[in-house]
């Protein structure tokens, strides 16, 4: 029939509807998980993404710049002596990352807390602010701010200050070496924004819990509980700025890799330079 503007919402919302995979593709299938069971096994596939995948990937991604951490104190202050990494090293950091991200996401699946909506209910996570005892929320919430925050920050700090000491002490036995004094420069910037990376990503989130923690019965809106989340998951945006895009050796590694082995930014001459010059470059970030 021909459309005369009589049709209002009961054509506008359909036809909105059936652009919102174009218009949102990811945003989109969590509509229809409300419809009861038309999907059946795919819709319970969706969901466990949704519940179990988003915090795992979340703590993939904070215990993977603490393995980063690590790695880097170990190749610049050599605290074991001549120790050399091997790809059995990087696979056991893997799995490090994943079986400590398991601690923290599978616990709500076996009783331990629960998964329920969070900000603006358009997505799940574990129930840090319901504090609800059937639940064993408070302990959850405890472990889950001593061992996934608290412990991270310490080893991050402990790590990268180190790293910086040891960097300017190196600059200083080589005051006269402008590639030197430009390293250590270099790598204290890195180490600050690395830094400033992870508690921008996860102070609101820890900031949050403890609140309501020490706030019981204290009300809040889906907005506020929609901050933490939002710093939490824009960390997917620029830690790779920092951790790649800003360190001249991986910027070269992953080029290289892009273009078949050939880095058309040049940077693989420059970093084989600078780490032939002096032992500090060969941790240069840019």
């Amino acid at each position: 029939p021909d459309m005369n503007g009589t049709e209002g919402k009961n054509f506008y919302v359909p036809l909105s509807n059936r652009t919102g995979l174009v218009r949102s593709p990811y945003e989109y299938p969590q509509y229809y998980l409300a419809e009861p069971w038309q999907f059946k096994i795919i819709a319970v596939y969706m969901f466990f993404l949704m519940c179990f995948g988003l915090p795992i990937n979340g703590e993939v991604a904070l215990w993977s710049l603490v393995v980063l951490a690590i790695e880097r104190y170990i190749v610049v202050c050599k605290p074991m002596g001549s120790f050399k990494f091997s790809s059995s090293h990087a696979f056991a950091g893997i799995a490090f990352t994943w079986v400590m991200a398991m601690a923290c996401a599978a616990p709500p699946l076996v009783g331990w807390s629960r998964y329920i909506p969070e900000g603006m209910q358009c997505s799940c996570g574990p129930d840090y602010y319901t504090l609800n005892p059937e639940y064993n929320n408070e302990s959850y919430v405890i472990y889950m701010f001593v061992c996934h925050f608290i412990f991270p920050v310490t080893i991050i700090f402990f790590t990268y200050g180190r790293l910086v000491c040891t960097v300017k002490a190196a600059a200083a036995q080589q005051q006269d070496s402008a590639s030197t004094q430009k390293a250590e420069r270099e790598v204290t910037r890195m180490v600050i924004l690395m830094v400033l990376g992870f508690l921008v990503a996860w102070t609101p989130y820890a900031t949050v819990a403890a609140w309501i923690f020490f706030n019981k019965g204290a009300a809040f809106s889906a907005q506020f509980m929609a901050i933490p989340a939002f710093f939490s998951k824009t960390s997917a945006l620029y830690n790779p700025v920092i951790y790649v895009l800003l360190n001249k050796q991986f910027r070269n590694c992953m080029l290289t890799t892009l273009f078949c082995g050939k880095n058309p930014l040049g940077d693989d001459e420059s970093s084989t330079e600078s780490t032939s010059k002096t032992e500090v470059s060969s941790v240069s970030p840019a």
